[in-house]
């Protein structure tokens, strides 16, 4: 016999159904959405808890017990896993955009103490600045570039990776290379 569920999943609307529905059977989607939108259509046709995990491939009850609180709370977001274990993240991406904007800015000699930025002092540039971060690591500033297309170029300059200036008759061109993201993979 089963014991009485504190948090009983609420009842779905129409919209929601549907959206479960698609993700449940779509092989597109990530496997984990597809799990969560199996148990709780499951629950909601009148499943209990342990049968339900399994329709999922799953084993524990709990785990949709918790599921089905969240879907409670959160609708559909339920669906979409949260931080999975480790440190928080630290720098979203007000703090990104905050260091990939010192990193386009030309360094001013006075002030940063340099002509060309290197990890090193766009760390200290990024730990000194009054709207700065006071903790950021080289290794983090690397990440970010990385992340935002720029490269380390034997120049001694960052540069975004696929686009370079050509020098032509009419002047200066900026030449952007369309197989840039073919070629990183």
């Amino acid at each position: 016999m089963s014991r009485q569920q504190k948090d009983p999943l609420r009842s779905l609307t129409e919209e929601e159904r549907l959206v479960l529905t698609q993700i449940a059977r779509a092989r597109s989607e990530p496997a984990s959405h597809v799990a969560r939108a199996k148990m709780l259509l499951a629950v909601a046709d009148g499943k209990r808890y342990q049968v339900a995990a399994e329709a999922a491939g799953r084993k524990s009850n709990d785990a949709v017990s918790h599921l089905v609180s969240r879907f409670n709370r959160e609708g559909l977001a339920a669906l979409v896993p949260r931080h999975g274990g480790g440190p928080a993240v630290k720098y979203g991406p007000a703090e990104r955009e905050r260091i990939v904007a010192e990193v386009r800015r030309a360094p001013d000699r006075e002030r940063d103490g340099t002509t060309t930025w290197t990890l090193n002092s766009l760390q200290r540039a990024l730990r000194q600045a009054p709207d700065g971060l006071p903790d950021v690591s080289t290794y983090t500033i690397l990440r970010v570039m990385q992340e935002a297309g720029l490269s380390w170029q034997e120049s001694r300059s960052w540069c975004e990776t696929g686009k370079v200036k050509r020098k032509r008759k009419a002047g200066i061109v900026d030449v952007t290379d369309p197989d840039t993201q073919a070629k990183k993979n």
